[in-house]
């Protein structure tokens, strides 16, 4: 019941024929400011249309860095927003061939951290609750190790922060969640660290009406 009230709220704001027409690019340059404040409407326009006409996408922000349109389709985008941050944007498809749409705005400082959000076609901001549960680090530590030793509690107390990068794929539905909290300490204490924890990152799919 509470996905169906879910599902008939997504529709009502998304589902207009004019809306559904829309294409990334049209929806990136109509993003609003307050998403990527360093680089207006205008600016964004002309990065698509460098992009379009097979030139570097590259323009100054007004943070007096680079920005740059790295990959622009139909349905993705991965933006190039400052030195240190990204921006993905991936169409999501409900039922009746409606969308909205995910952004994944992620920074290295020094280490990667993504942050995840969902819009309606008219940037409307949706509850992300129903549509996405984050990963925790807890996924990423092995089940068959032995979590009774010193070592391993010493090591682990060193993963005081919790830091994630969220990759959008262009080419599928599909979300990838890499545990970067490992990549915070030294080298050292990575090695110590590296029979504890999974190798492959978390995947989730696209189903329907979340990422699962």
């Amino acid at each position: 019941m509470k996905r169906y009230i879910l599902l008939s709220i997504l529709l009502f704001f998304v589902f207009t024929p004019s809306v559904n027409a829309q294409n990334m690019a049209t929806l990136f340059s109509g993003m609003p400011d307050e998403y990527v404040p360093h680089l207006e409407s205008a600016w964004r326009k002309d990065l698509i249309d460098l992009y379009n006409t097979g030139k570097t996408a590259s323009l100054k922000n007004t943070m007096e860095g680079t920005s740059t349109l790295l990959k622009l389709t139909e349905n993705y985008m991965l933006l190039q927003s400052t030195e240190r941050s990204t921006i993905e944007m991936k169409l999501l498809p409900l039922i009746n061939n409606t969308n909205i749409i995910c952004v994944v705005t992620t920074v290295n400082a020094p280490v990667a951290d993504s942050r995840i959000a969902f819009f309606t076609t008219e940037w409307k901001p949706l509850a992300s609750d129903e549509l996405f549960t984050p990963v925790t680090a807890d996924w990423y530590l092995k089940e068959d190790v032995d979590k009774t030793t010193d070592a391993y509690k010493d090591i682990i107390s060193r993963l005081d922060i919790e830091l994630i990068q969220y990759n959008l794929n262009p080419d599928n539905l599909t979300l990838t969640a890499t545990y970067t909290t490992p990549l915070y300490l030294n080298k050292e204490d990575r090695e110590k660290l590296t029979p504890y924890i999974k190798e492959t990152p978390r995947l989730f799919t696209w189903e329907s009406s979340r990422f699962k």
